[in-house]
């Protein structure tokens, strides 16, 4: 019988090449969002991934990059999804574990960079061949006492940066809590037996293919024609044209707002989409409904603790519904969060819905306090950010969520004019409550 749907086609493709003559040793299937990751980056010019990067300013000299290094081959060494290659083979997306390794390199400074515009430049000169997880250091003068408390003189910029396809949220605080214990102990690849490296693997392999047998479970025909509903109202997915930029670059604006009593998480985030489904129309123009791209998700409840890439994408329809309406639909969503996003674009366009599947924006929300702090032996690094990395859609928003919000808007400048961004921001924050300052506004330097 032909599979009736994206993840059965490709399981059962995946299984024909696994199972056949001449099939690639100890290969996995990957995930729904892996295979998106892995197309992005197949379609990209540059071959370059998604990645996620995470900064932290250290006192100057505080970072021993050898033990770093031994620290990070740990963690890959413990974490399969650190250490694994992602090919394709005979059209198959796959991932193949190969062997830990440790990656921390200092970033010297070109004439007129400062250390931010230095770590900026590495990124986007990622390399296809090493590791998922990476680490930059880099040295910045400062010229007074910051918000870590680091009086004026040198400190480090280390940049921890993932490929997407190796990580989700639970993920990120699983890295920081491995690296703080594998530094403190000393301790390097050759410190995980053989046995407890060999049960890691088989905790990934299991995870992976419950991840995939809820994705096909979720890929029902109920919910394919839900989803076609669901967006069947879009309308003008792409900036408003009756500004014509002249600018490029990445624009940036942040601000802090602080959470009520009532501030739970399921309470913060329909509050969040809404005033972004908002901010989404300001930047699209008036009438239109574009499309907002939210992760969702984490290991299947009963997978091991293991790290991956274990999300999805839900698509988001930025129409002009009340809040209450916004809210009541989103539980809905989440009820078929599972459905992979290649799925809802197809039964959108199926059902006429005028979507590429383009995003018409981006909303990440990370909850703070599922990350604990990296501590580098003696020293704990203060997060800091820094601004004019690219998006992957019109603009993008991110929600750091601790004891208040930070909120965080980065937009493409050669798409939406910095005056309309940030209109789109002061709306966006205006609709999330109080305003502690005005927002600090960055744009990018052209080029």
């Amino acid at each position: 019988m032909q599979p009736g749907n994206i993840t059965s086609s490709y399981l059962a493709r995946y299984r024909h090449l696994t199972d056949g003559a001449g099939a690639h040793d100890g290969a996995l299937p990957v995930t729904g969002a892996q295979r998106r990751f892995l197309l992005a980056r197949r379609l990209d010019p540059a071959g370059r991934p998604t990645l996620v990067p995470l900064f932290f300013a250290f006192s100057a000299g505080s970072v021993d990059p050898d033990r770093l290094r031994a620290a990070a081959g740990h963690l890959a060494a413990v974490h399969p999804a650190l250490r694994a290659r992602q090919l394709v083979l005979r059209g198959v997306p796959l991932q193949v574990p190969g062997a830990p390794a440790g990656h921390v390199e200092r970033v010297r400074h070109r004439p007129g960079e400062t250390a931010r515009d230095a770590l900026l430049r590495t990124l986007s000169e990622w390399s296809a061949d090493g590791p998922p997880l990476r680490f930059f250091l880099a040295t910045e003068a400062t010229d007074a006492t910051d918000a870590a408390g680091t009086a004026g003189g040198d400190r480090d910029l280390l940049a921890l940066v993932l490929d997407h396809a190796a990580c989700d949220e639970q993920s990120l605080g699983l890295i920081t809590a491995g690296l703080t214990d594998a530094y403190r102990d000393g301790l390097g690849p050759r410190d995980v037996p053989a046995d407890a490296a060999a049960d890691g693997l088989a905790a990934y392999r299991d995870a992976v293919h419950l991840q995939l047998a809820a994705e096909e479970r979720a890929s029902h025909p109920d919910a394919l024609a839900y989803w076609a509903q669901r967006l069947s109202g879009i309308r003008g997915n792409s900036p408003a044209t009756t500004d014509v930029s002249p600018n490029s670059g990445t624009g940036t604006a942040l601000r802090r707002i602080p959470i009520g009593s009532d501030g739970g998480r399921a309470t913060a985030f329909p509050v969040l989409l809404d005033a972004c489904a908002a901010a989404a129309r300001t930047v699209h123009g008036p009438g239109s409904v574009p499309v907002l791209g939210y992760p969702w998700g984490g290991r299947p409840p009963a997978a091991a603790p293991i790290l991956g890439c274990f999300l999805n994408t839900v698509a988001h329809p930025a129409d002009a519904g009340d809040p209450a309406g916004r809210a009541a639909a989103w539980w809905d969503d989440l009820d078929r969060a599972d459905t992979p996003f290649d799925e809802v674009v197809h039964a959108a366009r199926r059902a006429g819905a005028p979507w590429s599947g383009r995003l018409g924006g981006l909303l990440t929300f990370e909850d703070l306090g599922r990350r604990p702090p990296l501590r580098l032996g003696g020293a704990t690094g203060h997060e800091t950010h820094v601004d004019g990395r690219p998006v992957q859609a019109p603009f993008a928003v991110s929600v750091s969520y601790g004891t208040d919000l930070l909120v965080r808007m980065a937009w493409d400048r050669s798409a939406v004019p910095d005056h309309r961004a940030e209109e789109a921001f002061d709306r966006l924050t205006g609709a999330l409550g109080p305003r502690t300052a005005p927002p600090a506004v960055h744009p990018a330097p052209a080029g």
